[in-house]
Formats: structure tokens, sequence, C-alpha cells
């Protein structure tokens, strides 16, 4: 138990002892003055009691009279009563006092009490000293270990001497702390002695609040010893683990001290000086023990024949061992020498140098070889160089050749689509008139046998482009609605053509991506699904997440085995290859997707199961538009207007192809439209009087003379002041064109044209002029 552990008792003890001397001292000299009153004013009254019994005693004669002497002691009685009142008060206070003061000596009796049988529960020796350091009160505990050591302490005596009598008689042996003072007292707090006795001591020191000291002694020397026990093991497991760790050295090793005696060493150290582990002994002499051998005894004051320090050296043994000597000096003068067996190591060298000079030999060799394979080897470099250049010129060659076979492409499909597209016109305003069943299924084949051809020739050029890499995207932030009820009014018809049942679940979210190439890959979706589904439903809808807008095909078709989801991505593969019905892909649509994905960076995903349906879809990420910008969706009896609603409806057909223009004109009239048809602007400017109230100009771009479209559309809002929404129909697919179109505000549609796309972009623009027109 410390100082602080017995502090708050005693400040009490202290406190209340204070402020009942305080208060008995207070009573006491309150009481004794007005006892000291009491009596001055008795014996004042007794005097005045006597002169007034002499002055009645003395007769009538002596005073002015009976009744004067009369009035005279009446007043002085009626002193006396009141002076006796006083004091008879005065005794009352004092009898109270009395009984306070007996109170408080019996409370401060109990304090005392209390105070030391606290202070004897303490476990340590306690002390108080007063503030002048003369002790005041001290434990048992104190006054026992001071009658041990021959010293009789009592209450009085000073600090100062207490410590004196401590070094009379020698009871302390040695000092830990922070010094002693000049008369011999201990600075500072938490002091250790020990004890000559061989006991610790542990001394705290705290002052009170009156300017006392609190002293405590504590016995640790169980403490001590317990920590030194702890300690002595702790040194042992060391030396153990020391010990079994040298034992386990593949070297000899052992510690000399500064008397050149060995202290520590391991058993392979017994072993190499050839002595019994059981006869070392620490304190044998190093270098007796080694001059039995015909090891050297090195150590840190060796020297060489040059006379310079030797602290490392190889030495060849009598029996062909070969060890290596190591001496490593410490700084208290002591040393270790370790010995390393290096016969195999210096076999293993010298068997090296051997080899190194037969190396050096072989070397030369070689580097005779070598340089002769050298100006071998430069020759044929300076052969390859020719060849890369001709390579280099083949390979251009080639890519300018790839570029001929792009430009012929184009070009040759641009010519090929041209007819293309005035046959497919025709057989779709064929089907748009009332025919024979046998007729409207000859025509119908016609009509699938043209479509076939189209795609074949568009998905070779397109193809071509992605392979030359001259296909770049344009993006650009537009609503997912537009694109989505586009395709929705082009497939539906188609769908309904095949008895399928077609869904479309728009979404308002705002996309990023080149609308035109994104198109093609959703319409290869569509198309395969229409091709594949014999019953069921097709649905074209969207799911939001985090990464983007997966835009989703999904059918009833007949699905497609886990193995070959990756094939079909391929040039030319088909899965199915039924030739029966609608199924005559070219195996080109979904390798055109793949190719374009990849421009766009658009992840293509394949769910597919067979015999139930599939589902192929394309992650687009979210674009930025503002709401201004965001096109309205047309509501569901615009994107699915009926022929009635196109009917009187003038349109304008500018084609340099009389073929496409009659095609046109055919397929328009049969959807009820009146067609004006012309070959050039100047064709257009001799019909300008049935140009009033025109609702549509279908232009193509390449008209005769190098003219194009856009310029005969201009010349017509510029001369004749016409002005319709604009489709332009064209078969280049450049991307700086589609930019120049879009910024004049018409719409771009390229060939070959199917006709139910191109009635669905119509019915778009004449309900966009509607709306407008409101």
């Amino acid at each position: 138990m410390t100082v602080d552990n017995v502090q708050s008792p005693i400040a009490a003890v202290e406190s209340t002892d204070g402020a009942i001397a305080q208060s008995i001292t207070s009573d006491s000299a309150s009481v004794q003055q007005q006892l000291d009153k009491a009596l001055a004013d008795n014996a004042k009254l007794s005097k005045i009691n006597r002169a007034l019994m002499q002055r009645v005693e003395s007769g009538p004669e002596q005073h002015d009279g009976a009744y004067g002497n009369f009035e005279h002691a009446v007043f002085l009685a009626e002193q006396v009563r009141q002076q006796t009142d006083a004091l008879n008060g005065a005794l009352a206070e004092i009898k109270h006092s009395n009984q306070a003061l007996k109170q408080a000596n019996t409370e401060a009796q109990t304090a005392h009490s209390n105070l030391q049988e606290a202070i004897e529960s303490i476990s340590d020796a306690f002390v108080l000293y007063g503030k002048d350091r003369r002790l005041l009160l001290a434990n048992s505990k104190f006054i026992e270990f001071w009658q041990m050591a021959g010293v009789d302490i009592r209450p009085g005596v000073h600090y100062e001497e207490i410590m004196v009598l401590a070094k009379k008689a020698r009871l302390i042996e040695r000092y830990y702390g922070g010094g002693f003072t000049a008369k011999g007292a201990p600075l500072g707090d938490g002091k250790v002695f020990r004890m000559r006795g061989g006991g610790w001591m542990q001394v705290s020191q705290r002052k009170t609040g009156d300017g006392g000291l609190v002293v405590l002694y504590k016995d640790i020397t169980t403490l001590i010893e317990n920590e030194r026990a702890l300690r002595e093991r702790a040194l042992a497991n060391k030396s153990r683990v020391l010990q079994h760790t040298l034992d386990n050295l593949s070297q000899s090793v052992v510690l000399v001290n500064s008397h050149n005696q060995i202290e520590t060493w391991n058993q392979r150290f017994s072993e190499l000086i050839g002595k019994d582990p059981s006869t070392l002994k620490q304190g044998d002499s190093f270098t007796q023990l080694m001059s039995e051998t015909d090891v050297s005894d090195l150590n840190p004051c060796s020297r060489d024949d040059e006379g310079k320090l030797c602290l490392r050296l190889e030495q060849a043994l009598n029996d062909g061992r070969i060890l290596e000597v190591c001496t490593h000096p410490l700084p208290s003068g002591e040393f270790v020498n370790t010995y390393t067996d290096i016969t195999e190591r210096s076999r293993s060298a010298e068997a090296l140098s051997q080899a190194y000079q037969h190396m050096e030999l072989r070397v030369t060799e070689r580097t005779a070889e070598l340089t002769q394979v050298n100006r071998q080897l430069v020759q044929e470099i300076d052969e390859r160089c020719l060849i890369e250049n001709r390579l280099l010129d083949a390979k251009k060659e080639a890519e300018q050749a790839n570029q001929s076979k792009t430009k012929f492409l184009a070009a040759a499909s641009h010519d090929l689509l041209q007819p293309m597209n005035a046959a497919r016109l025709f057989s779709a305003s064929l089907l748009e008139h009332p025919l024979q069943d046998k007729t409207r299924s000859l025509v119908q084949s016609l009509n699938y046998s043209l479509e076939d051809v189209e795609s074949l020739l568009a998905a070779l050029v397109d193809i071509s482009k992605l392979d030359a890499g001259v296909v770049t995207p344009d993006i650009t932030s537009f609503s997912a609605d537009r694109l989505l009820n586009n395709l929705a009014n082009e497939f539906q018809t188609l769908a309904a053509q095949s008895r399928l049942h077609f869904d479309c679940v728009a979404s308002t979210a705002v996309i990023a991506t080149d609308s035109q190439l994104l198109a093609r890959i959703l319409r290869n979706f569509l198309s395969n699904a229409l091709r594949y589904t014999r019953s069921g439903r097709i649905v074209l809808g969207c799911r939001r997440q985090a990464d983007g807008l997966s835009i989703q095909v999904w059918d009833t078709g007949i699905g497609i085995e886990a193995d070959k989801q990756r094939e079909i991505f391929k040039e030319f593969n088909r899965v199915h290859h039924d030739n029966s019905g609608r199924d005559k892909g070219l195996g080109l649509g979904l390798a055109i997707v793949d190719k374009m994905s990849g421009i766009l960076d658009h992840r293509i995903a394949v769910q597919s199961t067979p015999g139930a349906g599939s589902c192929f879809s394309v992650l687009v990420p979210y674009g930025d538009l503002d709401q201004s910008q965001i096109a309205v969706a047309a509501p569901a009896q615009w994107q699915q207007l009926a022929n009635e609603q196109l009917r009187d409806r003038k349109v304008l057909v500018i084609d340099n192809e009389h073929s496409i223009c009659e095609a046109m004109q055919l397929l328009l009239e049969g959807w009820g439209c009146e067609v004006i048809t012309a070959l050039s602007y100047a064709d257009v400017a001799e019909q300008a009087e049935r140009l009033q109230n025109l609702d549509l100009i279908v232009a193509d771009y390449h008209l005769n003379d190098n003219k194009t479209g856009l310029e005969a559309v201009h010349q017509m809002e510029t001369e004749l002041a016409v002005s319709a929404p604009v489709l332009m129909i064209t078969a280049n697919y450049d991307n700086d064109l589609k930019q120049e179109i879009r910024a004049l505000g018409y719409r771009l549609m390229n060939k070959p044209v199917r006709p139910a796309k191109l009635k669905a972009v119509i019915q778009h623009l004449m309900t966009v002029q509607s709306a407008q027109s409101v």
C-alpha cells in the first residue's frame, strides 16, 4: 500500500483535528472572557453591597434621610438583581461551552483513533511528519523496524535525525535514487535502498496540505528476488539456446576471453582439436589447446610473414583437409574464432581454375569460329535487309490493292445496287397490288431472292470496309426511343408477314454512340430473330444497367447450343443450314456485328437455350442530352399509320435512274401518295407549277453531270421557294456525307432501300411535319 492509498483518509483526519482544535480553542477563549466579566461584575456588586450596608448601619444623621436611603437601597437592589441575572446567563453559557468542549474532545479522540487504525492497516511502514519535519505519527511497523535496529524512535524526533541514525546504524548498504541532501536526506520520491541485511526497501514521500510530510517504507525484497530469478532463468534459457545454436553450426566455433582462455565452444570445436567435450572446461588456455593440434591458433594479435595483422587464413591439415580460420575481435577484448572445412570448395575452385584455363583455349578456338560465322551473318543480314525492303514494297502494294479492292467494291456495289434497288421497289409495288395466290407466291419468292442478293452485296461491302479500317464511328447523344421506334415500325410489318407477334419496349434513356452503326447491329439481331423463329414472338427492349443501357432482342426461335455461341460470329458461319423457307442467311451478319461492336467498343452478349429461344444484346454507354433536345416519341397511333393516312400526300422523287423513279412511283402510289418524278433539277423546274403544297422530297444523292441531290434541293429552296421534309437516299456510307446531311436537317437512308423501312421513315417524317403544323 503506497502513500497515495492513504492520502485521502490522512487528509480527512488532519482536517477534522484542525477544525476540532480550532473550535475548542475558540469556545474556551469565549467562555473564559465571559467568566472573567461575570466575576468582575460580582466583585463590583459585592463592593456596592458592602458600602450600602455600611451607610445603612451608620444611621440617618450621616445621610440625607431615611427615605433617600431607602430609594438608594432599592436602586442598588435592582442593580444587584440585574448583575445576578447576567451572572446566571454567563454560567449557563459556560456550562454549554464545557459540554461542546467535551464533545469536541471526544470526536478528536475518535478521529485520532481512526487515523491510528488506518495507518496500522497499511502493510508498509508509515510515518507522518509535521511542517517542521518532526515526527507526529507512525505505525507499529515503522517502530518495530527501528527497534530491530536497536534505535528507539519517539514522536517529536526530526526527519534528518532519523537519517543520521540510519547512517550510524549502517542500515543502508546502497542507495538508488536522486542523491542525498547536504544533511543526508534523500532527494525526490520513489527511492530504493539496498539494506545491509540483504533486503530491499522502497521509500515514497509526499507533502500534506499543511506543509507536513508523509513517508511510506515498502519492503520489495520478494519482488526483487522474483525479478532476479526470472532474469537468471531467462539468461540460462538464452545460454541453452545459444549453445544449441552453436552445436548445430557446421563450423567449429570458440569464444576466447581477454586472458586467452576459452569461454564458450561447440561440439565441432572439440572434434576439431580432438578432445572429449567432457574434458574441456571454461578457463582452459586457448594457446595450450591449439598447440596440441596442427591447427593455427589465430587471434587478433596474429601477424603474417610481412608483419601485417592476420584475421583470416586458409590452412591445410595433415589429414588433407583445408580449413578457413577467421578471427572476429570483440570490443571487450574477447574474440571469436570460426573454423570452416572448405576442402570441397577448394577442390571445386581448383577444378574451376583448370576448367577456366581449358575454357580460355576453347574461347580462343570458338572466337575464331564465331568470327567466321559473324562474317557469314553480316552477309545474311544484308541479304535479309534486301528481302525486308522487298517485303515492305510488297506490303505497300498489297495495301494499295486492298484499298483499290475497297474502292472497286464500293463502286461496283453502287452500280449493282441501283438496278437491285429498282427491282426491289418493283417487287414491293407488285405485292401492294391484288394478285392471285400463285402470282403472289412467285413475286414473294422474287422479293426474297432480291433481298438476299442485296444483303450479300451490302455485307460484302461492309466486311471490306471494316477490314480496310475506313469506317470511323460518329458518336452522338440521342434518345433511345428515336432509334427503337424506327426499328419497331420497320420490323412490325415483316413480323406480321411471318405471323409472329412483335413487341417493342422503348426507353427514355439517352445513349452516346453512332446511331447508324448501332442500327445496323440491331437490324442484324432482328433479321436473325425473324429468320430463325418459326412461331411465337419477338421482343425489342432495353434494360438499364450501371455501366450502360442493354438493348436486347428476344425471340422464341430454335436457339443455339452453348458450344457454338462464339462460332456464329465468324464469317460465313451458320449454325443451322436448313435451306427450306427463309433460312437462307449468308453467315456474314453476326460477323459484321462483331466488327462494328469492336469499332464502337460495345459489348455483345448472347443467351440461348436450344428449342426455347435466344437473346442477343449490346451494351451502349449513356449519353448527356438536354431535355429540350430529346425527341418526343410519337404516339402509338402515329407509329403504325395505315396506308389511308398516306393517301393524297404529295411526294417528289428525284433520281437519275428512270427505273428507280418508275419503281418508286409505283410503290408510293400503292400507298396512296401523289408522286412527281424527276431525273434532275431541270426536270423539277419544268414541273414547278405542280410543286405547290409538297409534303416530301425523296432525292438520290448521286445525279448525272456530277450533280448531287443536295444541290438540287438547295436550288429548289432558293429558286423555286419550295420547302418540304427531305429524305436523301445514297449508297455512299461516307461519314462526312452523313454529317453534312444531318447538319442540313435532312433524313438519310442507305441503299438498298427496304420498302418496310422506307414506309416507316416516310410515316415518321409525315408525323413530325403534322405535329409541327398543329
